[in-house]
């Protein structure tokens, strides 16, 4: 395993350098402090515009190798020039898979509810455009199939924090504002048949 040093940024609450003051550490962060589409926030079903006019969305995810990096804030794989195979297409846009990282405990939330772990598969267009697809795990099981709800053992979940080396307890940032954003569900055809 790789170790970072990304010591410029925390996840401490009340922090110098924690989620609230991110806008002001590095003039490229500005958008963190001010911007109206910040991420995490709460995904609420009530508020939820079900859209079936999204488009078409496309993954193909081959096994690849990836190089693991701990950023000292989380664990990361890296899937460095052999991405070929990797990524999804929306509406005709390919996204290339870049990295997987997971906050403990999950950043967002859905109904206000926060799970122990979310995954963030971040894919990047050709133009520099990120799409990123999150999963929300729970305690249970190991999970040897992909299920809606993934599960992740204490065991594993412990391992993901201690393996670290920050002082927070958590790697989640804290939910920020909707600003009266709509939130879309993709459902796809093909799983129609679940909803």
């Amino acid at each position: 395993m790789e170790k970072l040093d990304e010591t410029q940024f925390n996840y401490e609450k009340k922090g110098e350098k924690g989620p609230e003051n991110w806008g002001r550490l590095k003039p490229e962060w500005a958008m963190c402090g001010k911007g109206n589409m910040q991420s995490p926030i709460d995904l609420t079903d009530k508020r939820v515009l079900i859209d079936h006019n999204l488009g078409y969305l496309r993954s193909q995810y081959l096994p690849s190798n990836a190089t693991i990096k701990n950023r000292g804030h989380d664990i990361m794989m890296k899937f460095e020039g052999g991405n070929a195979g990797l990524g999804i297409t929306i509406n005709g846009t390919e996204y290339k898979l870049q990295q997987i990282h997971w906050h403990s405990p999950s950043e967002h939330t859905l109904n206000g509810k926060r799970f122990v772990l979310e995954e963030h598969m971040v894919h990047q267009s050709k133009d520099g455009r990120n799409a990123v697809v999150a999963f929300f795990y729970k305690l249970g099981k190991p999970d040897y199939f992909l299920l809606t709800m993934r599960t992740v053992t204490l065991k594993q979940l412990i391992m993901l924090r201690v393996t670290v080396h920050d002082q927070s307890n958590s790697n989640a940032r804290p939910l920020q504002r909707k600003n009266e954003r709509p939130v879309a569900l993709y459902i796809p055809t093909w799983h129609s048949k679940l909803y």
